[in-house]
């Protein structure tokens, strides 16, 4: 098994624990404009916590959310912002190496692969790459609906010789859950997804910001491919904590509630599962916290350790 590499959780919830304003449309964008000394804080609490890679937070620094005169005028200046933010962090760590991600996400708005559009898309991807591209390490297509949006992503990063990762989000209505075949949010099936990875030069393959209970058959379902296919792609989830159904609305639109099942032993069970069913990259996305994070290290150290001892 490839060494487990332990992500960071979500940015938005902790700014808002950590006492930063948060609102519609600019949402955790307004922190950098704000409060960026708090940004800062999370990620060093991520990496307090174990984490192994922390995500740059310009996964709202885009038109959708800051508008097209802020992006055109601001957006170079807070996506740097965004990357130097993670970057000291990721150095003041001493004792390991820290990867920075930095993430790129749905142009034109989470969940909703029907807006995506491949004419304009590389306007904006451009701004981002060439902005972050001083800081990272790898990138991080996040959150994608559609295997369009993992292709943009990859075009986009071409050039800059440096690994990249795509993160898929799953559908996760109640037919997902009850062993329906699992599928992106576009309807387009994970085997697909996989077989596209597996062809694109990316390292790893993800799903991200769905619901803890879809992600085991994904991991099964894009582990199959790859064995059959030979690929070495490494495969990792983070789940959010939502609750209730998401497909019926942009994961952008105000604030969901969080589920109260979902502590940290709970999501921690949830991870060992996945790295059970062949993840070697595990984190949290949206109300996923430090906390979180700190006990599912600890499990999984714990539960590879039992494994070695056998």
């Amino acid at each position: 098994m490839s060494k487990l590499l332990i992500l960071d959780g979500g940015m938005s919830r902790e700014l808002l624990r950590l006492g930063a304003e948060l609102k519609q449309p600019e949402w955790s964008a307004l922190a950098l404009i704000n409060s960026p000394e708090i940004v800062r804080q999370v990620h060093d609490e991520f990496i307090a916590a174990g984490s192994d890679a922390i995500t740059t937070n310009s996964y709202a620094l885009v038109p959708f959310h800051i508008g097209e005169e802020r992006f055109s005028a601001e957006g170079a200046a807070l996506i740097a912002r965004a990357g130097q933010l993670a970057r000291d962090a990721a150095d003041a760590c001493k004792d390991r190496k820290i990867l920075v991600a930095g993430s790129l996400p749905p142009i034109f708005g989470s969940y909703e692969p029907q807006n995506f559009d491949p004419s304009r898309v590389q306007d904006y991807l451009k701004v981002l790459v060439a902005n972050l591209d001083p800081y990272v390490d790898v990138w991080l297509g996040e959150t994608l609906s559609l295997i369009a949006e993992g292709e943009a992503v990859r075009i986009a990063v071409a050039e800059t010789g440096k690994p990249f990762w795509i993160s898929f989000t799953l559908a996760d209505d109640a037919a997902q859950r009850n062993g329906a075949s699992p599928k992106l949010r576009s309807g387009e099936t994970v085997e697909d997804a996989a077989q596209w990875a597996a062809s694109s030069g990316a390292e790893a393959l993800l799903f991200n910001c769905s619901k803890p209970e879809v992600m085991r058959e994904a991991v099964d379902a894009a582990g199959q491919v790859f064995k059959s296919g030979g690929s070495a792609l490494r495969i990792g989830v983070y789940a959010n904590a939502f609750e209730g159904e998401q497909g019926e609305s942009a994961a952008n639109e105000g604030l969901h509630a969080t589920r109260d099942d979902l502590n940290d032993d709970a999501y921690s069970r949830f991870a060992c599962s996945w790295v059970d069913a062949g993840a070697t990259m595990v984190g949290g996305c949206c109300g996923i916290g430090a906390g979180h994070i700190h006990q599912l290290k600890r499990s999984l150290m714990h539960a590879v350790e039992a494994a070695s001892d056998i």
